[in-house]
């Protein structure tokens, strides 16, 4: 059994206008402005509230996790400088899943989509995935309008049913194949 390859120990992607790169030591003040608010908190797993201690632990669990092979968390920036929000990439069995959070100050600006079709280029290109997918709410109206500014698909396979800080959720699948 081969084990994943881990990622490169530094990233950085550019495209679309957008920076996406490592989060670090200097962004852990400004992760809980980002990521401490109610839609966060209601449409992902980002832990809440989010405070400097949450920050610590995400960016521990991010260079985790990368090390592993497992996921890819990046800063999204407009210049390689103060951070708007992160994108993910996970390794998943499901395949190959992208994930974001735009901090509520720069929302509006389609840092979302950009960021998704950036990172999507990388694991078409570097990791030679087929497909990447997300998995959203259909009541997000925001992500499923991502997704759709992206390029993504609504796929026909079973919806993800499970449940997440006390709150049930049922996810659609959208894919975006490799051009």
């Amino acid at each position: 059994m081969s084990s994943t390859p881990s990622f490169p120990d530094r990233i950085e992607l550019t495209g679309e206008g957008l920076v996406l790169r490592d989060w670090t030591e200097a962004d852990l003040a400004a992760m809980p402005e980002l990521f401490d608010h109610p839609d966060i908190a209601y449409w992902t797993p980002i832990v809440s509230p989010f405070d400097d201690e949450a920050a610590r632990t995400r960016l521990d669990r991010a260079r985790k996790l990368r090390t592993e092979g497992t996921a890819l968390l990046l800063a999204i920036t407009v210049d390689g400088g103060p951070a708007l929000g992160e994108i993910m990439l996970k390794r998943a069995p499901e395949g190959t899943e992208l994930g974001y959070a735009v901090g509520p100050a720069h929302r509006g600006q389609g840092l979302a989509a950009r960021a998704v079709r950036v990172m999507a280029a990388y694991a078409f290109a570097q990791l030679d995935v087929a497909q990447v997918i997300l998995e959203l709410e259909a009541e997000n109206a925001s992500s499923v309008g991502v997704a759709t500014r992206a390029g993504f698909r609504l796929l026909d396979v079973p919806l993800i049913k499970g449940e997440e800080k006390g709150r049930p959720y049922v996810l659609q699948t959208w894919g975006l194949d490799r051009p």
